[in-house]
């Protein structure tokens, strides 16, 4: 049948994914007004249908994504950026999708413009005829008074566009979609290189074209997208041995959100065993300048760009102003309250201990990761996105396109291990948890569930041969790169 083709998929994800803006022209992440009436409420009957349709899309998205998987998993050849353009194109000009976090990022944009302290208040402050004022009252309610947990080189992006658009809160959310589209070809760029000379297109299809990426990154423009391609392409150029500049990357990716700098431990890796024999026997000075010498480029590039952001280091104290949020993702979060109300009245500071016990799991198993990595025993740049899957999956604060962080790393040097095959499944199933209003309804963790437990299944059964992600290195970026 050729519904079920590489050609097939492509136009199948294509409708899928217009099925999806379509839909969120009546049930997607809507402003409260807008001056134009394109992103207007149509009354609760259209909001039904269009939420509807866009979960109808969203399937056949995520039927088309798995189906080109298999084609690519059994050596069938196409055009990989083709379909990527074919299912983004349709999310370009649809109104924020999954998440109202866009508006949280106009309106402290406009903070900045406006003079106000972004780590110090929330959009909250900004009045009715500031820059922004649109915005800020389509912030999702916990996030109205919440300061800024993002680093100052996102803050600046921010402001540029509400200063190229006066504010205007469609033409905002536009030119926040081209910072998302920016982050992509970032992304894509960085996973074609970790790839070397062979065919990419595997590699892609976890990293790029994976729905979740698509219509958080693309339809709810997270900068954690911005943050991923960043830090990706620093890698990137560390693996080629331009460690330096791959250092300057992830600095500035950290200044988008902080969870990049755990690929500077990775970079050391590299560094330290090029320094070395390669063996994990660089010596001493091999492993000082591997763990110093990185986090000191990436320090300076952290306090440059502070300095010319103006926005000062409030930064280094809202960094934990997300966990005070409750997400049902979190299993710390979720242990941590269950536990509180069990033993007492109070839930927070059990919890409070819960989430700080995960969070030291966390950068234990980061660290061992990383010893291995120096051993010779992982891949550093799969250790780096194994060690960021862990980092969310102990996270106190968690949402479903936090697994991009290590699904796009996983996906660029071992998407056809164990460890790719169980993010896509996982992929597959959290694009159901966000509805396209940006809530988060019951009915979407039954699906979600569901999705998960059958993708578990048909991997347990066998229908895919995974390799191995330990024991020697199963991929070759930093092999090709040794002297």
């Amino acid at each position: 049948m050729w519904i079920l083709s590489a050609s097939g998929c492509r136009w199948l994800g294509a409708a899928g994914s217009l099925a999806v803006a379509v839909g969120g022209l009546t049930a997607g992440t809507l402003p409260v007004r807008e001056p134009w009436g394109l992103w207007a409420p149509r009354g609760p009957a259209l909001t039904v249908a269009g939420a509807v349709l866009a979960y109808l899309g969203l399937t056949l998205l995520v039927a088309a994504w798995w189906r080109y998987g298999r084609l690519l998993a059994d050596g069938v050849r196409d055009r990989v950026l083709v379909t990527l353009a074919c299912w983004t194109a349709p999310l370009l000009l649809a109104p924020p999708l999954y998440s109202a976090d866009v508006y949280s990022y106009i309106a402290q944009g406009a903070m900045v413009l406006e003079g106000h302290d972004v780590y110090g208040a929330g959009p909250s402050v900004l009045g009715p005829d500031d820059l922004g004022a649109d915005a800020a009252d389509s912030v999702g309610g916990h996030w109205t008074d919440t300061p800024a947990p993002y680093g100052p080189v996102f803050l600046l992006l921010a402001q540029a566009v509400v200063k190229a658009t006066g504010g205007e809160i469609v033409s905002a959310v536009l030119g926040m979609r081209l910072i998302a589209l920016g982050a992509l070809a970032l992304i894509v760029w960085a996973v074609r290189g970790l790839g070397g000379d062979g065919d990419h297109s595997g590699a892609l299809w976890l990293a790029a074209l994976n729905p979740l990426l698509l219509i958080h990154v693309v339809g709810g423009m997270h900068n954690d997208g911005l943050m991923i391609g960043l830090m990706l392409s620093g890698v990137l150029l560390a693996v080629r041995g331009r460690w330096v500049l791959g250092c300057v990357l992830v600095g500035l990716a950290m200044m988008i959100k902080s969870p990049a700098a755990v690929a500077l431990l990775f970079i050391g890796v590299m560094v330290a065993r090029r320094d070395g024999d390669g063996d994990g026997g660089g010596g001493v000075r091999g492993v000082v300048k591997g763990l110093v010498l990185p986090g000191l480029v990436a320090g300076a590039v952290a306090v440059g760009a502070t300095l010319v952001a103006g926005t000062g280091f409030g930064w280094l104290r809202t960094q934990s102003v997300a966990g005070a949020i409750h997400t049902a993702l979190s299993v710390t979060n979720d242990v941590g309250l269950g536990l509180g109300l069990l033993f007492g009245d109070d839930p927070e500071p059990v919890k409070g201990v819960v989430q700080k016990l995960g969070l030291l799991a966390a950068a234990v198993l980061i660290l061992v990761l990383a010893w291995r990595a120096w051993k010779g025993r992982i891949d550093p740049v799969l250790g780096l996105g194994l060690s960021l899957v862990g980092l969310v999956a102990l996270s106190p604060m968690v949402q479903p396109w936090y697994l991009l962080w290590g699904a796009v790393v996983v996906g660029a040097v071992a998407w056809r291990s164990g460890a790719g095959l169980v993010l896509g499944v996982v992929s597959a199933a959290l694009v159901y948890e966000t509805a396209p209003s940006g809530r988060t309804p019951w009915y979407g963790f039954v699906v979600a569930g569901v999705v998960l437990v059958l993708g578990l299944v048909w991997m347990r059964r066998g229908a895919a041969a995974p390799q191995t992600v330990d024991g020697p290195v199963v991929t070759g970026p930093l092999e090709r790169t040794r002297p």
